[in-house]
């Protein structure tokens, strides 16, 4: 039976490229009479939360992508997140180091460092081996003493070709010489995504693995791994990456990644999955606008172009206003527009904060317009009429952005104090430090408490707002960047 599987980390907002993914492997079940996996790779605890996996749930089932085995539909191969896995790959780690395929490594991050910076300056290109990475018996027991825990790295050749077949791309040849020892079981004992990957791929009975093309490199340390435990592997497709209109890597400094934007942006699930498939394929009739049904009964794997896709905010624009215009009726219009303005608590936030300041329910609409645009005008006499001046707003905005793409609470008193202690690390008062802010979020000087505002609007619109009035006030070259980069650091 085909099995496929997508292994989303729960580390941020849901990505449009898991989403693509995602797409893609279940189109592959569903053509295949197969099934669909979704596993939850939250082995790295710092960074890992409930929060963030419920919105790859959430935002998978409002697209319509649905798992046949998961978390929380389960399946007989669970458990299916990683962290509830710990001693299944504990116990493949001490297989391969009993079997001499893998060794506990004592070397600190400042000693990989320094052997890097040793290495670049003898012009030596390959990547650290096993031999590069040995201490003394004396030494290891020394760490030990000291209670310094080790990682598992694996054994990987010094150098040679290593051949991994594609299914798109054919027969991939790599240098083992740019392979490093890689690590298997992290210092806290959970494993780094390459052996759970293989184990969990293996053990949930995985055919194909359809994943990014930024995996190719990682394909030798996999298929080495398949060939140290004697198992078969599964065929691999790697799928090109989504790109920026200027064809670099699709990156949320230059587009909204976010699955939850485009949902509280206005689009129709249906638009964003039928851009999606657009990618990097098309139905056989060439027809641009398909529903998800259509797309499974004619989907063909080996029809996938490996040109890079162009995520393209005009054309997903107009392919979604096809769908508002063609398949909604008034009655349903008006339903869909109802859920998407008035999800449950946001009228009532709304209402708590205008009320007191409307005379007639038409003084509401007005008012109330910018909680529900994607972004506002900008008009450069609204910036012009501030205290700080030009260089200064746009600092404002930048470290704002940085310090924002980095706040998961985004309650209104989270968002006042992380607010106000950026504008007392950069020296202004608050009341200054927020004007360039109101503009950006509301298109004026005057607008609801932008802390509520933010808040209500949530993470991804508020986001969006900011870097789209960076770029309205010139943007920041890279030059202007490292320099920016370097002082928000030392804040």
């Amino acid at each position: 039976m085909v099995r496929v599987r997508i292994a989303p980390s729960p580390t941020g907002d849901p990505h449009v490229g898991t989403a693509y993914i995602a797409l893609f492997n279940m189109c592959f079940a569903r053509q295949a009479g197969g099934k669909f996996v979704l596993r939850i790779e939250d082995t790295d605890q710092q960074r890992s939360t409930a929060k963030s996996e419920q919105a790859i749930l959430d935002s998978l089932s409002w697209l319509g992508l649905q798992w046949d085995e998961g978390p929380d539909v389960g399946g007989e191969y669970g458990p299916y997140r990683q962290s509830e896995r710990a001693d299944i790959y504990t116990k493949h780690a001490q297989q391969l180091i009993d079997s001499g395929k893998a060794f506990y490594c004592y070397r600190t991050p400042q000693e990989l460092d320094e052997l890097r910076a040793q290495r670049r300056e003898q012009g030596i290109q390959k990547a650290l081996k096993a031999s590069d990475l040995q201490l003394s018996n004396e030494e290891i027991e020394r760490r030990k003493a000291q209670g310094i825990a080790p990682v598992v790295r694996m054994v990987v050749p010094e150098e040679g070709p290593c051949h991994v077949r594609d299914r798109l791309r054919g027969l991939i040849e790599l240098d083992w010489a740019n392979v490093d020892a890689q690590i298997l079981l992290k210092q806290d004992g959970l494993p780094t995504y390459h052996l759970a990957n293989v184990v969990d791929d293996h053990l949930m009975q995985i055919s194909h693995v359809i994943r990014g093309e930024e995996w190719i490199n990682s394909a030798p340390k996999h298929q080495l791994l398949y060939e140290y435990f004697g198992w078969d592997m599964p065929e691999l497709v790697h799928m090109p990456l989504l790109r920026n209109p200027d064809k670099s890597k699709l990156s949320k400094r230059k587009n909204p990644t976010s699955i939850t934007y485009y949902r509280d942006a206005g689009f129709m699930p249906e638009g964003l999955v039928n851009y999606l498939g657009r990618m990097g394929w098309s139905m056989p009739d060439e027809s641009e606008k398909f529903s998800l049904g259509e797309m499974v009964s004619q989907f063909d794997i080996d029809k996938v172009s490996l040109g890079g896709p162009v995520f393209d905010q005009e054309k997903l624009r107009w392919l979604n206003g096809l769908w508002i215009r063609e398949d909604l009726q008034p009655a349903e219009f008006i339903q869909r527009y109802a859920n998407w303005a008035f999800p449950q608590g946001k009228a009532e936030a709304i209402v708590d904060l205008l009320q007191q300041r409307v005379e007639t329910f038409a003084d509401m609409a007005p008012l109330a317009s910018v909680f529900f645009v994607d972004h506002p005008s900008l008009k450069q006499e609204s910036f012009d009429a501030l205290k700080l001046d030009a260089e200064t707003q746009l600092k404002v905005l930048q470290f704002l952005s940085w310090t924002l793409d980095q706040q998961s609470d985004w309650q209104r008193d989270a968002l006042y104090q992380q607010i106000a202690a950026l504008a007392d690390k950069m020296g202004l008062k608050l009341r200054d430090f927020l004007q360039p802010v109101f503009v950006a979020m509301s298109g004026s000087t005057v607008c609801p408490p932008v802390f509520d505002l933010m808040s209500i609007v949530g993470a991804d619109l508020s986001r969006v707002r900011l870097r789209l009035a960076i770029e309205f006030l010139g943007g920041v070259s890279k030059k202007a960047a490292k320099r920016l980069e370097k002082e928000f650091a030392t804040l």
